[in-house]
């Protein structure tokens, strides 16, 4: 469930089509996520999940499962 919502979000942030985000892309590499990009999705992530996402973590959220598993292990 959180899978679906997270590639629902980068889909809408990136413009990118659901095949394209699985857990294994990279958000930069394989999604062409820039630094604004990023800092949006983030954003975006963060109101979707009522949650707040410590920048230090972010900078460790790399793939689609990372920013997954980093919210099932958070969220309230």
């Amino acid at each position: 469930m959180t899978f679906e919502k997270v590639r629902e979000v980068i889909c809408n942030q990136l413009g990118k089509p659901e095949d394209k985000v699985t857990l294994e892309s990279d958000v930069v590499e394989d999604l062409g996520a820039d630094s604004l990009d990023i800092v949006e999705m983030l954003m975006a992530l963060e109101e979707e999940f009522n949650m707040t996402l410590p920048d230090e973590a972010c900078a460790n959220l790399k793939t689609v499962k990372d920013i997954v598993t980093f919210i099932d292990n958070h969220k309230k």
